[in-house]
């Protein structure tokens, strides 16, 4: 209580006396600090008892003064006395040994403040960064220290720094030989070191080898470092002369002590502390320095820490998790992980889990995507290897229903929520493999992994089927060239889908005269031979029963072919087996919004891949060599083939991955899947022919249904919420897809035309 009434008296006094030049007032704060260690007995009294604090905001106040009467970049006599008596050196041993009690948080305040209010570069002078780096290895040694928030709003400053001038950062990098020699000597503060101190005079500023320099080397000892010139300031160029040898190169024989105390730091108790030290590191990864980089990953426990807590966190989950509510929590971002169970009225159990084990999956995300890029190409491996194949993979493989329907939900967010690329890119190969060689039917087990979710595409388990081709649709939209060519893309390269014959003039007349050239008749397709005559319809039939020419396609301007494509879509299923046209507003003209919307995005996407504008010429394909639509499209194929017989739900979800396969914008692709004129090579399978199977086993099955007709309409009206729901209909499942068939049919239809449509307009 006396001291404070001292200080206030003190200040009292200072008010009244004629104001003193900014360096005399300056030295006499610094005196004061140090008559205190000199005169005190009680060395157990806080910190905040004493006058040292007042005087510390003083001397950083004469500091702000005098930068601000001065020309900008001009160092006056405060500053230069502060440097070359090595005031910053002194403090950080008296912090060190926080001496008295508290003295720590003020030696960080100090130190936070200088660096963040003074506008001239600091960190470039020995005798700033050199201190600096002997306080950052005091912080987050402990955590839940009273010193936490001070610790961490100093590297953050240091961190700021660095980002302004980036090439800083290679004064943080340091020797394990030399922390080691630290740490294993003790600072010592003597009563003979504070009395050299009030020695200095305080007439000039100038660097004479005074007693409490001197007295500083006490700590200078512990770190020597080859000698620099102490001018006040160095150029940007000066410095790859005068900064030390191992300044211009990283190895696993240097520490980097901000990043570890960061580090230590993203594990406080505190939520704030961590999420400022994780805003530490993403300063630290973005920095463009290649030594730090290399230092970052070689010689920091970073990449560990991101993978240890994912792999923690993840296991953390329950076994069991509703697909719905990992879909539907909210969108998570890594700094606002605050969550009250309490609070929430849509908690389930282990929302308070996930919530953390995405937010934590966000960070590493956005880590990766600020990071210099040697710096996300290691993180990125680490968590493919030591996260997503040592942790993820074993869950996704494994035999339990409700195991695998909980992995495979986590996967989906997963690739839902990366952002960025190069993590994105490490993704995509756990999942797919980096295999870009067409496929096989003996080697489709190449990448397991791969092999067991396509196959899971065609689960017993109906909800592990819907999940895994949702997340096959998300992987399809993400910005990465690898996914389409490594599921479907690497087997359509030669064509040799088609049976290549020239065409003759037989065919041209055929054509002109409005049918099919080289168009294979139901009657006498071998997959019909089970049919009769009666029950089906020729494609002759299917194009005369088209709708009449529209606007949007005439006849006679040159789009006659996407004409012809569109009906061969709209035509497939038969008029009986239409509900749409009695319902408004379910024409095909509604796709074509979606679609023209749908294929802009993916043409803006597709752009940097440089795919070719029409297919590879047949001369230059291996029409020989066997074709396999590869194991993605068989299992597509086949559940495509099953549609009059599976939930509505998985024919929304199959029909739903094949539309966004046909809209990429590759001519191989535009060709094997929206093209019904190409000539199939024998034994091979298009979507197109897929379909025409399926209508003519519908043809078959409508004669066996009496009132078919009402029948459909009923559920077509019920499925849009038109009619309330009422008895169960028979032949439920059939009819929901046949109504699917028929939007699938319309969809693709106006896909093929934006298709066209896009590609001939200049």
């Amino acid at each position: 209580m006396f001291s404070k009434f001292t200080s206030i008296l003190q200040h009292a006094v200072e008010a009244l006396a004629p104001s003193l030049p900014l360096q005399e007032d300056f030295v006499y704060h610094w005196k004061a600090i140090t008559h205190y260690y000199i005169e005190t007995s009680d060395d157990k009294a806080p910190v905040t008892d004493t006058n040292i604090p007042s005087h510390l905001e003083q001397m950083l106040d004469i500091l702000v003064q005098e930068e601000n009467e001065r020309e900008s970049g001009e160092t006056g006599p405060c500053m230069e006395y502060l440097l070359h008596h090595k005031i910053l050196e002194t403090l950080y041993t008296l912090g060190k040994a926080d001496c008295p009690p508290g003295m720590k948080q003020q030696v960080l305040a100090f130190y936070t403040k200088l660096l963040g209010r003074i506008r001239q570069p600091l960190l470039p002078h020995i005798n700033v960064h050199r201190p600096v780096q002997k306080l950052i290895r005091l912080c987050g040694e402990v955590l839940a220290t009273p010193t936490e928030n001070e610790e961490i709003q100093f590297l953050c400053i240091v961190c700021a720094k660095l980002k302004q001038d980036p090439y800083l950062v290679n004064f943080f990098l340091e020797s394990k030989l030399k922390a080691m020699a630290l740490q294993g000597s003790a600072s010592v503060i003597t009563e003979d070191m504070i009395k050299e101190q009030e020695s200095v005079g305080t007439d000039t500023g100038q660097p004479e080898e005074t007693p409490a320099a001197a007295g500083a080397e006490l700590m200078e000892k512990e770190d020597e470092l080859p000698q620099q010139p102490e001018e006040l300031s160095f150029s940007l160029d000066e410095l790859n002369v005068t900064s030390s040898p191992e300044s211009s190169t990283a190895g696993p024989n240097q520490d980097y002590n901000l990043v570890n105390s960061l580090l230590n730091l993203t594990k406080s108790p505190d939520g704030r502390i961590a999420v400022k030290a994780c805003e530490g590191l993403m300063l630290l990864v973005s920095l463009p320095e290649p030594a730090a980089a290399k230092c970052l990953t070689q010689s920091t426990c970073l990449c560990e820490l991101l993978t240890d807590r994912l792999a923690t966190l993840y296991k953390a989950l329950p076994q069991s998790l509703d697909p719905l509510d990992i879909e539907t929590v909210e969108a998570i971002n890594w700094g606002l992980d605050s969550y009250s169970h309490k609070e929430d009225a849509s908690a389930f159990p282990g929302k308070r889990a996930l919530i953390s084990f995405l937010s934590w999956f966000d960070y590493c995300d956005q880590l990766i995507k600020e990071a210099q890029k040697t710096t996300a190409v290691a993180m990125a491996k680490a968590v493919r290897e030591r996260f997503f194949i040592d942790v993820m993979e074993p869950q996704l493989m494994q035999t339990s229903e409700i195991g695998i329907l909980t992995s495979t939900a986590l996967l989906h967010r997963i690739v839902r929520q990366v952002t960025s690329d190069v993590l994105l890119q490490e993704l995509v190969y756990f999942i797919l493999g980096e295999h870009r060689e067409p496929e096989t039917l003996a080697d489709i087990n190449r990448h397991p992994l791969r092999h067991r979710l396509i196959e899971h595409c065609d689960h017993i388990s109906d909800e592990i089927s819907i999940m895994t081709l949702r997340m096959f649709e998300h992987l399809l939209q993400k910005p990465h060239e690898h996914i389409l060519y490594n599921l479907v893309l690497r087997n359509l390269e030669e064509r040799n889908y088609m049976e290549y014959k020239p065409p003759c003039q037989e065919d041209k007349d055929v054509v002109e005269n409005g049918q099919i050239a080289g168009a294979v008749d139901l009657e006498e397709d071998p997959l019909f031979t089970d049919l009769s005559p009666d029950n089906t319809l020729s494609a002759q039939e299917w194009l005369s029963a088209s709708p009449p020419v529209s606007p949007e396609h005439p006849k006679n301007d040159g789009k006659t072919e996407v004409h012809k494509i569109v009906n061969s879509f709209l035509c497939l299923v038969p008029d009986e087996a239409k509900s749409s046209y009695h319902v408004e507003g379910t024409g095909y003209d509604t796709y074509l919004r979606d679609a023209h919307r749908q294929f802009r995005d993916y043409c803006v996407v597709c752009l940097r891949w440089e795919w070719p504008g029409s297919p590879r010429s047949l001369e230059k394909c291996n029409l020989e060599a066997s074709f396999f639509e590869g194991h993605f499209l068989k299992v597509l194929f086949e559940r495509m083939g099953r549609i009059l017989d599976q939930p509505y739900d998985v024919n929304l979800q199959v029909t739903s991955v094949l539309s966004k396969l046909s809209l990429f914008p590759h001519p191989h692709i535009h060709e094997y899947l929206l093209d019904p004129y190409v000539n199939l090579a024998s034994g091979c399978k298009s979507l197109f022919s897929v379909i025409v199977r399926v209508v003519g086993d519908l043809m078959v099955r409508i004669q066996r249904i009496p009132d078919f007709t009402p029948k459909l309409l009923l559920v077509r009206k019920r499925l849009l919420g038109l009619e309330p729901e009422g008895p169960i209909i028979d032949h439920m499942t059939l009819l929901e897809g046949v109504i699917v068939l028929e939007e699938f049919c319309k969809e693709l239809a106006a896909i093929a035309f934006v298709k066209y449509h896009t590609s001939a307009t200049p």
